[in-house]
């Protein structure tokens, strides 16, 4: 069947992992990436597919309300999965209002286009994609499920948690044909290096300090990025409407014990003596609300849909290890900005 679904936030990082997924496995589907490209959305991750005959980028911001009707108006989607966030918890405690523009009114203003556009239309789907932050921080024991009560701990958690709501609360109001799905910490290639992983890879490379929040305590359940695009791919094609799914790779991890294993792997990698990495580990004073543990329950989506995380964590450790190692210049260029200045250029000449 012929789709043309509007995928928001394509050009960050697991949205270029969803954008490539459905381009190359769909080639009967038309895919509208709608990115703002702000400092995390990058369309160099996105090179080796952006010239498929089935695949459009689109430049825009969700939270205007007028270009957004008018693509829809123009556009005749079948489907949004949407993606777009502005999701660093560090950077929501230092501007918050940001995080709450693009995560609840950019959502608000998708909503009520899908509302408008699709009234009285069969087929059609609005796919939210969310975090496992919503549901706030679990003690030793336990596991998120799609039934925990949401208590969320940031800003960051805080406006996902508001967009969850709206996109149910358009779905039982206005019968618009909705799905939710919450995920686990996502690791793997095309990550900008401010999140935990990426970050502490790059800096081994340049043999800078690797700071880590508190004492390392911290338990985060980490997921392939790749397999949760498989998982947004089941969700989407076999999900039920109105229903919330938890993504998880069973996979939790000390934050400590994290980067001391980046570090083993990284030595063996870069031919240094083991231990040699481990000695940048510095402590440092930890984040405000850091919640302590996240662990996704994710049963009722390999129960229901047949979804299940296809690589132990180690081996997915080391293949991220390995791209970063291999991909110096896209490192180089997001941490510098260059990409932004190269890709506005090439966009303004289409």
């Amino acid at each position: 069947m012929l789709k043309k679904i509007l995928i928001t936030g394509g050009a960050g990082f697991i949205g270029s992992h969803v954008v490539r997924l459905f381009l190359k496995k769909y080639p009967n589907y038309f895919i509208h990436n709608l990115d703002a490209l702000t400092y995390a959305g990058n369309l160099e991750n996105l090179s080796d597919v952006e010239s498929l005959p089935n695949y459009q980028f689109v430049k825009g911001d969700i939270t205007d309300e007028q270009f957004v009707n008018d693509l829809f108006a123009q556009e005749s989607y079948d489907a949004v999965i949407h993606l777009a966030a502005e999701s660093h918890v560090d950077r929501s405690i230092k501007d918050p209002l940001a995080f709450v523009r693009t995560n609840v009114l950019g959502t608000g203003v998708l909503l009520n286009a899908a509302r408008r556009f699709w009234k009285g239309s069969a087929g059609k789907l609005f796919y939210h994609v969310s975090t496992d932050e919503v549901y706030g921080s679990l003690g030793e024991n336990g596991l998120f499920t799609e039934e925990t009560p949401y208590d969320p701990r940031s800003p960051y958690s805080a406006s996902k948690a508001a967009s969850d709501h709206l996109v149910m609360a358009y779905h039982h109001t206005y019968d618009l044909p909705v799905v939710i799905s919450n995920c686990s910490n996502n690791y793997g290639s095309y990550h900008f290096p401010e999140k935990l992983i990426p970050l502490m890879i790059n800096n081994i490379i340049h043999n800078r300090s690797l700071p880590v929040y508190g004492q390392g305590e911290n338990i985060r359940d980490w997921l392939w990025v790749e397999d949760h695009a498989r998982a947004i791919d089941v969700i989407f094609h076999t999900g039920k409407v109105g229903e919330t799914y938890n993504v998880g790779g069973f996979n939790e991890w000390r934050n400590i014990d994290l980067v001391h294993l980046l570090c083993r792997i990284m030595d063996l990698k870069l031919g240094k003596p083991e231990g040699t990495s481990a000695k940048l580990i510095s402590f440092v004073t930890d984040r405000a609300g850091h919640d302590l543990r996240y662990a996704i329950d994710a049963t009722k989506l390999q129960k229901e849909l047949g979804w299940a995380p296809s690589l132990q964590f180690e081996e997915g450790l080391e293949k991220t290890v390995q791209w970063y190692l291999d991909h110096p210049d896209w490192v180089r260029h997001v941490t510098s900005g260059e990409y932004l200045s190269y890709y506005q250029e090439q966009y303004e000449r289409r």
